[in-house]
């Protein structure tokens, strides 16, 4: 009984740490950028400051600082370290032909189903310059603190407690909630998302390690808030003479890119088990 109230609470609090932390870091962040784009919006002080806080963060789940008691667990939670060049390469890979994917399958998705747009601000009156610095910002931001505080802390927390590849499926579903604020509370959306949370939490079962899932995390943001979420208000759905040719596109990109990028997670797989060292065995849990 001892073991599994523990097991319980360690996963309850890695979650609830999870999901605090992602929206205090998008709170922050949305606060600086508000400021920044008051006082002086030519001027993208806010990135710079973000970036410090960042790797604050970064470095304090990571292990460093006091609480020294803490320091090894934090470590090992938030499975950062460094990969092997050729499994950090592809994983990369097949994560960003994935987003090809994502992409692809957004627009189809929603010329078939009827959904509210994507809420983006209005950039037209800024600099370009600041517009991008701030969205590359916006990208990283939201790929370090989701991808330390789910597929670091809480995904790997039910992993080591047993839940093996099913802790990529429960990881996403937990974080459905606050996709479903933002996105809004329709079934597409929430798809689109688990989607997208599946394959992030595959890179990190796979290689052990959220550095892969990071970077496709913030590429897929950024490729997202840039060419394919400012278009939403311009799609319609499909008339009564059925689907048309730009339809056809999207579909067939769709699938080739999803093909491609599962059998690029498959090499993944072989690759990394012989890249990587083995697990050592678990610590007694209590």
């Amino acid at each position: 009984m001892q073991k599994t109230l523990g097991a319980i609470g360690a996963i309850v609090w890695t979650g609830a740490l999870a999901v605090v932390m992602t929206a205090l870091v998008s709170g922050v962040w949305t606060g600086l950028l508000v400021v920044n784009l008051k006082i002086s919006p030519a001027i993208p002080w806010s990135t710079v400051v973000m970036a410090g806080l960042l790797w604050l963060l970064w470095s304090y789940l990571g292990g460093r600082w006091a609480p020294k008691s803490t320091q090894l667990a934090r470590r090992r939670l938030l499975r950062g370290g460094p990969l092997p060049a050729r499994v950090f390469a592809v994983a990369v890979i097949a994560g960003v032909v994935w987003v090809g994917f994502l992409a692809n399958f957004w627009v189809v998705l929603h010329r078939l189903v009827a959904t509210p747009s994507n809420p983006l601000p209005d950039f037209s009156k800024l600099p370009l310059a600041t517009v991008l610095v701030s969205l590359a910002m916006a990208s990283i931001s939201g790929g370090v603190s989701e991808e330390a505080g789910f597929r670091g802390y809480f995904q790997g927390e039910l992993e080591r407690r047993g839940l093996g590849p099913f802790a990529i499926l429960v990881a996403a579903l937990v974080m459905s909630p606050e996709h479903a604020l933002t996105q809004g509370f329709v079934w597409p959306n929430l798809l689109f998302y688990l989607l997208v949370d599946a394959m992030l939490g595959a890179l990190a079962y796979i290689t052990k390690s959220i550095r892969p899932s990071i970077v496709v995390h913030a590429i897929g943001l950024f490729v997202f808030f840039t060419l394919v979420w400012p278009h939403d208000k311009e799609r319609h759905l499909l008339g009564p003479g059925g689907a048309d040719a730009a339809f056809w596109v999207d579909a067939g990109l769709a699938a080739g890119c999803a093909a491609v990028s599962l059998g690029l997670i498959a090499y993944l797989s072989r690759l990394a088990r012989s890249k990587l060292p083995l697990p050592a065995p678990a610590p007694p849990q209590s």
